[in-house]
C-alpha cells in the first residue's frame, strides 16, 4: 500500500495564460471538461521547490527536498474544481521513478536549480528524461506587491484553491488525488523567463497574451494516495 505523502511547497511561481476552451479541451482526456475564468481556460507553469518529502506520519528531518517544473490546466469533474498535471519534471531519479510507478504521476527527469537570494528567485530546469521530448525552462522571478489571501480575490481563487488535482498514467486511466493545506498566500510578481520550451512539447502554441503572475512563499500540503477515477 502507497502511503499519502507530507511535503512543504516552497518559493512558488504561478504562470498563467488565457487559452480558447476549445484548445484546452483538445488536450484533455474526455472524463474531465476545462474550467473557465470569466469564459476564458487557463494554462500554467509553475517552479518550486519540494521540502520534506516523506511519508505521511513520519517526522519531516528524514524528508527529502526536490526542485520540481509543473505544466497544469483547470478543470473540473462532477463539479468538482481540480487541476489537471499535463508534465511534472523534477531533480531526483528515485523520486521520479516511485512518482511515475507508485503515484502514477507523469513525472520526468530533469536537471533542476532553484536559488533564492536577495529578493529573487533562480530557477532553471532541462529535462533528461530518456525518450521524452526535450524542455527547458530558464528565469528569475520576484515579487511585487503585498501579499493577500488567495481566497479573497475570484480570480486567485480560481487558480490556486483548488483540492484535487487528475492526472492520465502511463495505461491510459483516469487518476486522482486529493490533497489538504491552508488556503493560499500569494502577492502579485514579475518574472524575466529567459527559455522556455515547455508549452510546445505539450503540443501548445505560446499564447499572444502576456501571463499573469503570482508568487507565495509556500505553505505544508499532505497528499492522499492515487486513486483511479471511476467511468
Amino acid at each position: 500500500m502507497v502511503l499519502p505523502l507530507a511535503m512543504g511547497w516552497r518559493h512558488l511561481l504561478f504562470e498563467n495564460w488565457p487559452v480558447d476552451p476549445a484548445v484546452m479541451d483538445a488536450h484533455l482526456p474526455d472524463a474531465l471538461s476545462p474550467d473557465t475564468y470569466d469564459g476564458t481556460a487557463w494554462l500554467s507553469i509553475v517552479p518550486f521547490t519540494n521540502v520534506a518529502v516523506r511519508p505521511k506520519g513520519l517526522p519531516a528531518s528524514v524528508g527529502v527536498r526536490l526542485p520540481e517544473l509543473n505544466v497544469r490546466t483547470y478543470v473540473t469533474r462532477d463539479g468538482v474544481p481540480s487541476v489537471y498535471f499535463f508534465s511534472l519534471d523534477a531533480q531526483g531519479v528515485a523520486s521520479v521513478l516511485g512518482a511515475r510507478l507508485f503515484h502514477h504521476l507523469p513525472y520526468y527527469y530533469a536537471r533542476i536549480s532553484l536559488d533564492a537570494a536577495d529578493g529573487r528567485v533562480r530557477f532553471s530546469s532541462r529535462r533528461r528524461h530518456p525518450g521524452a521530448r526535450p524542455a527547458h525552462y530558464e528565469g528569475t522571478y520576484w515579487l511585487t506587491g503585498e501579499p493577500f489571501a488567495a481566497p479573497d480575490d475570484p480570480f486567485a481563487a480560481f487558480l490556486v484553491e483548488r483540492y484535487r488535482f487528475y492526472t492520465e498514467a502511463q495505461d491510459g486511466s483516469l487518476r486522482y488525488t486529493d490533497v489538504s493545506h491552508d488556503p493560499w498566500t500569494l502577492s502579485p510578481a514579475a518574472a524575466d523567463i529567459e527559455t522556455d520550451t515547455l508549452l510546445r512539447s505539450h503540443g501548445f502554441a505560446r499564447p499572444d497574451a502576456d501571463p499573469v503572475y503570482y508568487y507565495s512563499r509556500g505553505l505544508d500540503v499532505v497528499a492522499s494516495r492515487s486513486e483511479r477515477a471511476p467511468p
